[in-house]
C-alpha cells in the first residue's frame, strides 16, 4: 500500500492528463450523439470512463493494468448492451457468454477503437508541443462542423480550449518539478495560494464570457463572402455526412432529416392555384422522428398507379363530412418536385398537361401523397406546367370532436407508427406536454391546449438564436433553449408533444395558401379565386388522427392559421384568443411586441452553465471580499485622508493606528477614561494586567512623538508600529500579553 501511495503521488501528471483527455473525448461524444445509436454512445463513454479510472488508480505501466482494463472493457460492454436490451441474457454462464458474443457486433468495434485511440493519445501527447498539436487537430474539425452543420458545437470547442489550457499548466508544473525540486516541495507544502489564484483567474474568465453581450459579426468569413459573390448559397454536411443546404433561402424542403438553422425569405413565384377554397397545398408526410429531424419513411406505404378521373383510395373517415374542391395548378418556374400539390385530401386527378402523365403519377393512400416520378427526358427533368385535381376537403364537426373520448376515437388502439417516439426522447418534453394538457378531457381538447401553448409562448423568427441551443434533441432545444423558430420548429414540437400523450399525429410539408391575386382570368370555376404561391410560402404543419373522423390539419406555428372548413365554432377559449392569420413576412413586422413569458423548465435542468457561472461568481465575490479585508487599513486611511483634506502623514497614521489598537484593548477589558492621557491609562492598566506597560511602551513612545513632539515620524517608524500592533493583536492571550520583537530603528 505504501508503494502504491508513493507511485500515485509521483504519477500525478499522468492522472490529470487522463482527466483532460477524457474531457476532450466527451466533446466528440457530444457530436456523435446526433447520429450514433444511444447504446453506441453510452458504450463508448462507459468504456473510456472505466479505462481512464483504471489508468489513474494503477499508475504503474504494467501487464496487470492492461489486464484490468480488458476486464472492465468486457464488463462495461456486457452491462451496457444488456441495459439497452440489445440482448437478454438467460441460462448458465456459457450460454450468456455465447449470447453476448453474438450481440456485441458491431458495437464492440466502436468501443475498441475508442480505447485504442485513448491508449495512443495518453502516451503520445506528452509534451507542450504535442499538447498544442493535439488541441489543434481537435478544435479545427469541431469548429468546421459547427460552421457547416446545424449541430451547435461551440461549447465543446470551448471545453477543449479549457482542457488544453489546464493540460499546458499541468505540463508546466511537471517540468518545474523536474528542474526545481525544492521549489516544488515548497508549493506542495502550501498549495492553497496557488489554487486560489488559479480559481480566481478562471472565474474571471468564465464571468466575462457569460456576461459578454452578443454582437453581430462585423466581417463575413471568406468562404461565405466567396459563395455570395458566386450568387449561390452556403452548403453544409449534415449529421449523415451528406451535403445539405444551409437554409439560406426559403423553399420546399428536400431534406428533413436534419431540421434547424435559419433562412431568408425568397419571394420567387412557384405556382398559381385557382381554387374555390383557400387551403394549405399539401405535399409530403413524415412519420418517423429521429431526434434531429424526420426520416423520409420511404419504406412505409404502398405506391399505386393513378388513372385519370379515378377516385383515389383514402383512409376511411366515415364520420367526417367533406366538400368537393377543384384546383388548377399552374407552375411559374422550371423547378421539379417529387409530388403534385393539392388541398387535403386529393380525390381525383382530372388532367395533366404532359403526354402519358398518368404513367408518372403514383398514389400513396396511407400518407395521402400524390407522387410524381422525376424521370429525365432528352436531358431535362419533366414536371407538368399545369394540372387539375379535385379534393375532398374535411368539414370539421368541432362540437362532436371536442366531446369524443379516447375510447370512442380509438376503440382498437393506435398504430405504433403514429405515436412513434425515438429511444431517449427527453422526459421533460413529455412532462411539459402533460402539464399543458392536464385540463383537457378529450384528445381534441388536449390538442387545442398544445396548439395554444405553442402559439402563445414561443416567438416566430426565420433566424432563431441557435447559440442558445443546449440539447441535442431538436424538439427539446426549441422548447427549453432557443424558444423561437419557424414552422419546422412549431410543427415538429406539436407532433411530438401530442404523441407523448398517446395522441396519433404526423408531420406534413407543403405550402401555405399564398396571396390572392383577385383574378380568375378564364372563369375556371364559379366563385373561384387565384392564389400566387412563392418560395416564402413553403410551410410545414401537423395532422392529428381522430379515429373515424380521419386526419385533421392542426396549425401550431405562431402567426399562421390553417383554413379549415368547420360545421361549428371552436371551443370558447378560441373566441377570446383568436388565431392570427398572418403570413411569415407579415409576422416579422410584429417583432416589437412584448415577448410572452418563456416556458418554464418542467424537468431537471441538465445545463451546467448556470451552476458554473454561479460558482465563478461566488469565487470572484469571495476574492473581492478578501482583497477588501486585506486592504482594509489602506482603505481606512484613504477615507480619513479625504476627511482631513489630504494624504495622511506617517505621524497621522501612527495616531490612527494607536486609536484602533485602543479599541482592541477595550474589547479585552482595558478601558481608557476620557480624562486620562494614554500614559496614565497604561500605568493604570499595569496594575490590572501584568506586562501591559512593557507591551505598550513602544506604541506609547511613537504615539507621544507623533502627537506632541515637534519631530516628524518617519515612514520606517510607522511601518514598525504597524507590524508591532499586528503581531501584538495575534499574541495577546486574554490578560497575558506576549511581547513580539519590535524592529529596531535609528530614532
Amino acid at each position: 500500500m505504501k508503494n502504491w501511495k508513493e507511485s500515485f503521488k509521483s504519477s500525478w501528471y499522468a492522472a490529470v492528463s487522463t482527466i483532460w483527455l477524457m474531457i476532450i473525448a466527451i466533446q466528440w461524444l457530444t457530436y456523435t450523439r446526433t447520429f450514433w445509436f444511444d447504446e453506441t454512445n453510452a458504450l463508448v463513454l462507459g468504456v473510456l470512463t472505466a479505462v481512464a479510472i483504471v489508468h489513474v488508480l494503477l499508475p504503474n505501466d504494467s501487464w496487470l493494468r492492461l489486464g484490468v482494463k480488458a476486464v472492465v472493457f468486457i464488463f462495461v460492454a456486457y452491462t451496457t448492451l444488456e441495459r439497452y436490451e440489445i440482448f437478454e441474457p438467460s441460462g448458465l454462464l456459457f450460454s450468456r457468454a455465447e449470447q453476448f458474443s453474438q450481440a456485441m457486433f458491431p458495437y464492440i468495434w466502436f468501443a475498441l477503437i475508442a480505447w485504442l485511440i485513448f491508449e495512443f493519445c495518453i502516451r503520445a501527447v506528452n509534451s507542450q508541443r504535442r499538447i498544442l498539436m493535439f488541441a489543434f487537430f481537435n478544435i479545427v474539425p469541431l469548429a468546421a462542423l459547427d460552421s457547416f452543420t446545424v449541430v451547435p458545437l461551440w461549447k465543446p470547442v470551448a471545453w477543449i480550449v479549457f482542457a488544453t489550457m489546464a493540460w499546458l499548466a499541468c505540463d508546466h508544473f511537471r517540468r518545474f518539478q523536474t528542474r526545481f525540486p525544492k521549489g516544488w516541495k515548497a508549493i506542495r507544502r502550501n498549495p492553497f495560494k496557488l489554487l486560489i489564484n488559479t480559481a480566481v483567474v478562471f472565474s474571471l474568465v468564465i464571468l466575462a464570457g457569460v456576461n459578454m453581450p452578443f454582437v453581430q459579426p462585423i466581417l463575413t468569413d471568406p468562404y461565405t463572402a466567396w459563395r455570395q459573390l458566386q450568387g449561390t448559397s452556403n452548403t453544409a454536411f449534415n449529421a449523415n455526412g451528406l451535403l445539405q443546404g444551409q437554409a439560406s433561402a426559403s423553399g420546399y424542403s428536400r431534406e428533413d432529416g436534419q431540421l434547424g438553422g435559419g433562412f431568408n425569405f425568397d419571394y420567387t413565384p412557384v405556382m398559381t392555384i385557382q381554387s374555390t377554397e383557400r387551403s394549405y397545398w399539401r405535399g409530403e408526410t413524415r412519420m418517423t422522428y429521429t431526434g434531429s429531424g424526420w426520416d423520409d419513411d420511404s419504406g412505409w406505404g404502398t405506391l399505386e398507379n393513378v388513372a385519370r378521373e379515378e377516385d383515389l383510395e383514402r383512409e376511411a373517415a366515415p364520420k367526417m363530412p367533406t366538400k368537393t374542391v377543384t384546383q388548377r395548378v399552374t407552375m411559374q418556374s422550371d423547378a421539379t418536385y417529387p409530388v403534385l400539390f393539392g388541398a387535403y385530401s386529393i380525390n381525383t386527378v382530372e388532367n395533366v398537361d404532359i403526354e402519358n402523365g398518368e404513367s408518372r403519377m403514383q398514389w400513396k393512400p396511407e400518407q395521402s401523397e400524390l407522387h410524381w416520378q422525376e424521370r429525365a427526358g432528352r436531358g431535362t427533368t419533366i414536371y407538368p406546367k399545369t394540372y387539375t385535381i379535385t379534393s375532398e376537403v374535411p368539414v370539421v364537426p368541432v362540437d362532436e370532436l371536442q366531446k369524443a373520448t379516447f375510447e370512442e376515437l380509438y376503440p382498437q388502439g393506435v398504430e405504433d407508427r403514429y405515436v412513434q417516439i425515438p429511444r431517449g426522447f427527453p422526459q421533460r418534453v413529455t412532462d411539459l406536454a402533460t402539464d399543458v394538457t392536464k385540463n383537457g378531457k378529450t384528445p381534441y381538447e388536449k390538442v387545442y391546449l398544445l396548439q395554444q401553448h405553442l402559439q402563445q409562448k414561443y416567438q416566430y423568427t426565420n433566424n432563431p438564436a441557435l447559440s442558445r441551443r443546449e440539447s441535442n434533441d431538436f424538439v427539446e432545444s426549441f422548447l427549453f433553449d432557443i424558444k423561437e423558430g419557424y414552422c419546422d420548429y412549431f410543427s415538429t414540437a406539436m407532433v411530438m408533444m401530442a404523441r407523448s400523450q398517446g395522441i396519433p399525429a404526423r408531420w406534413v410539408k407543403g405550402y401555405a395558401p399564398g396571396s390572392s391575386t383577385g383574378e380568375t382570368p378564364d372563369q375556371f370555376s364559379q366563385n373561384s379565386m387565384e392564389y400566387e404561391v412563392t418560395n416564402a410560402n413553403a410551410h410545414s404543419w401537423a395532422e392529428v388522427y381522430f379515429g373515424d373522423y380521419g386526419w385533421i390539419p392542426v396549425e401550431a406555428t405562431r402567426g399562421f392559421s390553417v383554413p379549415l372548413l368547420e360545421e361549428a365554432s371552436a371551443p370558447e377559449a378560441s373566441d377570446t384568443t383568436p388565431e392570427p392569420e398572418e403570413e411569415p413576412e407579415q409576422q416579422q413586422e410584429d417583432e416589437n411586441e412584448d415577448t410572452p413569458a418563456a416556458v418554464q423548465d418542467q424537468g431537471g435542468n441538465s445545463n451546467l452553465m448556470p451552476i458554473i457561472a454561479s460558482a465563478a461568481a461566488v469565487v470572484v465575490a469571495a476574492w473581492g471580499a478578501y482583497l477588501l479585508w486585506v486592504r482594509r487599513q489602506s482603505i481606512y486611511f484613504f477615507i480619513m485622508g479625504l476627511r482631513m483634506g489630504g494624504k495622511l502623514t506617517a505621524g497621522q497614521k501612527v495616531v490612527l493606528e494607536t486609536e484602533n489598537f485602543l479599541k482592541f484593548l477595550k474589547r479585552k477589558g482595558l478601558h481608557r477614561e476620557e480624562h486620562e492621557t494614554l500614559r496614565e491609562s497604561v500605568a493604570r492598566w499595569q496594575k490590572e494586567v501584568n506586562g501591559t506597560d512593557a507591551a505598550m511602551a513602544p506604541i506609547l513612545k511613537k504615539f507621544e512623538k507623533a502627537r506632541y513632539s515637534p519631530e516628524s515620524v518617519t515612514e520606517e517608524e510607522w511601518v514598525q508600529i504597524q507590524q508591532y500592533c499586528a503581531e501584538l493583536r495575534k499574541t495577546w492571550k486574554g490578560y497575558y500579553p506576549v511581547l513580539p520583537n519590535l524592529p529596531q530603528s535609528g530614532s
